[in-house]
């Protein structure tokens, strides 16, 4: 098991419980806790213990706590903030909107009126890509699999 931890990372030291945070629950290599600075009530965070900038560079068994804690506490943030649905979120990487370079999954609980839009809305829907460009993408994507990562 990867113990990298970078001790400038505020992430890290919520982790490693050096910083007070409102704690909902954790497991060997994962944590949720209530997000500062919340978009909606109930915003929560669930992070990777250990410092990993992408979600590319966790390692299996990290990448499988993170998610059954996402699932687990799930439904228990969507009764105790009495909403029927959830915006499930990860940037990664700087060039995606992260702006702490620590893989980290935003659960924001959602209602109607509350703001949000869907994902299509934060990007200029009229861009269309035509059939040649889509079967390059398609192509190199599908390469990069016989490649390796």
């Amino acid at each position: 098991m990867n113990t990298s931890i970078d001790n400038s990372c505020i992430f890290c030291k919520i982790g490693q419980k050096k910083i007070d945070a409102n704690i909902i629950d954790e497991n060997e290599n994962a944590i949720a806790f209530l997000d500062a600075f919340p978009l909606t009530p109930g915003h929560t965070l669930v992070i990777t213990k250990n410092h990993y900038s992408k979600l590319q560079d966790v390692t299996y068994d990290e990448i499988i706590n993170l998610f059954s804690l996402a699932y687990k506490i799930l439904p228990k943030i969507e009764k105790g903030t009495d909403v029927q649905g959830t915006l499930l979120s990860i940037h990664n990487g700087k060039d995606a909107g992260q702006e702490i370079p620590h893989v980290h999954l935003h659960i924001v609980p959602r209602k109607p009126g509350d703001g949000g839009a869907a994902i299509h809305s934060m990007f200029d829907s009229s861009h269309r890509l035509e059939k040649s460009e889509m079967m390059r993408i398609f192509n190199n994507i599908k390469e990069a699999f016989k490649n390796g990562r």
